[in-house]
C-alpha cells in the first residue's frame, strides 16, 4: 500500500456511536485480461469514488449483530455470510478482541449493482469496528485486511481515484489535477451476478464476439489532469459492458437515452447493470437525468471523487 495513504486513526477509543459514511465506486476504465489460475482475472482499473454512500453504525454490544435500512431490505442476509459481519470478524482475529459490537447499516448504494456497495460496507465496518474497539490500526493496516475481502474494498478504504492492478485489490492513487466530474446514476431493474458478468464476457471472446479489449490506462491518465469533461468522456472504457448488455438487454436503451441527452460518455459501470453517463455540470445532469429516467427504476446525481469511509 503506497506509504502516501497510511494515514492513522487517532487511537481513542470511542464511547459512543460510531458512524461511518462511504462512497459507492465507479470505474472509470475496466481492462479485462485473461483467467489466472487462482479463478481471477487480471484487472487494469481505475477506481473513482462518488458522492452516493452508505452509512454503517458501531455501538457497544454483548455479541456481533447486524440489522439494515434502505436498498436491500429482505433481500440482504445479515448473517456470517454478510460482508459485514465478515469484516468486524476479521479485525477483530487481526487485533485479538471479542468481536462485540451492535452494527446497524444505513444503505443507498443498491445490491449488485456495479458500484462496490457490499465492498462499500465492509470498508466502513473495518472503520467503525476500529473506532469502537480502539485497536489503533493505520489505513494501511485495514487495508491489508480489506485485501481478504474482496477487490474492492481497499480502494474503499481511502476514495478519491486510484489504479488498481492484480484482482483489483492493489491499488494506487493516482495524481489528478483537482477537478470535480459531474455523474449521473442510473438504477436498472434487477441484479446482475458479477461472477456470471465475468463468464459471460469469456464467452463473447472465445466466440470472437466481444470488443477488442482495453490496452493502457495512459489516455484516462491524461484527461484526468485536465478539466475538460469532454476529453475525460472519450478515455473511459469498460471491457465488461459487452458482456452485461448480452445479459441485460434493456441497458442498450438507457445508454442510448444518455448519449442522446448530449452526456459525454456513457457507460456501464463494473460489472453492472447500473449505467453512468457523464455531464459537464449540474445542469447538463439534471438534463441528463431527466432523459435516462424512463429508462431506469431511479437516477442519482452525483460527483466525484470524494474521500472513503469516514468516521462522521
Amino acid at each position: 500500500m503506497t506509504e502516501a495513504w497510511a494515514l492513522e486513526n487517532d487511537g481513542q477509543l470511542a464511547l459512543g456511536p460510531v458512524r461511518v459514511k462511504v462512497p459507492a465506486k465507479i470505474n472509470l476504465h475496466l481492462g479485462v485480461g485473461p483467467l489466472r489460475g487462482d479463478g481471477y482475472h487480471e484487472l487494469h482499473t481505475v477506481y473513482h469514488a462518488i458522492s452516493l454512500f452508505d452509512e454503517v453504525t458501531a455501538r457497544t454490544g454483548d455479541a456481533l449483530t447486524l440489522t439494515m435500512q434502505g436498498e436491500g431490505v429482505g433481500q440482504l442476509d445479515l448473517g456470517d455470510d454478510n460482508l459485514v459481519i465478515r469484516a468486524a470478524k476479521a479485525l477483530a482475529v487481526a487485533a485479538k478482541v471479542e468481536p462485540k459490537a451492535r452494527l446497524h447499516l444505513r444503505k443507498s448504494i443498491p445490491l449488485a449493482a456495479g458500484l462496490a456497495g457490499g465492498s462499500a460496507d465492509a470498508a466502513a465496518t473495518l472503520v467503525a469496528c476500529d473506532a469502537l474497539w480502539g485497536t489503533q490500526f493505520s489505513r494501511a493496516d485495514l487495508a491489508k485486511i480489506a485485501e481478504t475481502l474482496g477487490s474492492d474494498v481497499p480502494f474503499l478504504l481511502f476514495g478519491g481515484t486510484a489504479l488498481g492492478t492484480g484482482r483489483g485489490e492493489t491499488v494506487s492513487p493516482v495524481l489528478a489535477r483537482p477537478s470535480k466530474w459531474h455523474w449521473v446514476v442510473a438504477f436498472a431493474e434487477g441484479e446482475l451476478s458479477t461472477p456470471a458478468v465475468f463468464r459471460e464476457l469469456d464467452r463473447l471472446r472465445e466466440a470472437g464476439q466481444a470488443p477488442a479489449p482495453l490496452t493502457s490506462t495512459d489516455a484516462l491518465l491524461a484527461a484526468l489532469r485536465q478539466k475538460d469533461p469532454e476529453v475525460l468522456g472519450a478515455a473511459l472504457g469498460n471491457d465488461l459492458e459487452a458482456a452485461a448488455i448480452s445479459l441485460h438487454p434493456a441497458l442498450e436503451s438507457t445508454l442510448e437515452a444518455g448519449r442522446s441527452a448530449g452526456a459525454h460518455a456513457s457507460l456501464v459501470s463494473g460489472s453492472g447493470p447500473t449505467c453512468v453517463f457523464l455531464a459537464s455540470d449540474e445542469v447538463h445532469g439534471e438534463k441528463i437525468a431527466e432523459a435516462v429516467r424512463p429508462h431506469a427504476r431511479g437516477v442519482h446525481l452525483a460527483h466525484g471523487p470524494v474521500p472513503g469511509a469516514r468516521v462522521g
